[in-house]
């Protein structure tokens, strides 16, 4: 289980994403690695060729993901939500909100799931967690470097 004890909450897709990471990494990466370093080996000295140090740092930084991705994959538990869970912003739904006169959707999703660039944004982030049960019409008030940001919920899906 995860350090803290608790189940890793996933959207459906997120959980698809990371499994499909992780089959990328054992079936098709992983293996060309190791067959760098082979290849890396062959070419003589080692403690002079950068080219093993590298295929041996590379190797090491994806084996390293493949655990955590197995440790997540273990742990998860994929979130979904009800009609009756759409009255109020929780983990999985997508939320319609009017900040500073813009209106802006985010999905709320798990921690591993995060990607600011996409508007996902964790059920655990300050923003995630002043959205969280908020109902149409509310608003959630966020602490930022440039002061309170306030967003008005208008929709939920």
């Amino acid at each position: 289980m995860s350090e803290n004890n608790q189940k890793i909450l996933l959207t459906a897709e997120g959980l698809e994403e990371l499994k499909k990471e992780y089959h990328e990494l054992v079936e098709k990466k992983r293996p060309g690695l190791v067959d760098r370093l082979a290849d890396a080996r062959e070419l003589g000295d080692l403690s002079e060729n950068s080219e093993y140090a590298a295929a041996k740092d590379d190797l090491a930084f994806v084996d390293g993901r493949i655990i955590e991705l197995e440790n997540i994959l273990k742990d998860a538990q994929v979130v979904s939500i009800s009609k009756r869970q759409k009255s109020s912003v929780s983990l999985g739904c997508k939320v319609h909100v009017k900040i500073n006169g813009k209106d802006v959707v985010f999905t709320i999703v798990g921690e591993w799931e995060a990607n600011p660039t996409e508007k996902k944004i964790s059920h655990s982030s300050p923003l995630g967690k002043a959205l969280i049960g908020k109902k149409v019409g509310e608003v959630a008030m966020v602490e930022a470097p440039v002061g309170k940001l306030d967003y008005k919920v208008l929709k939920i899906e």
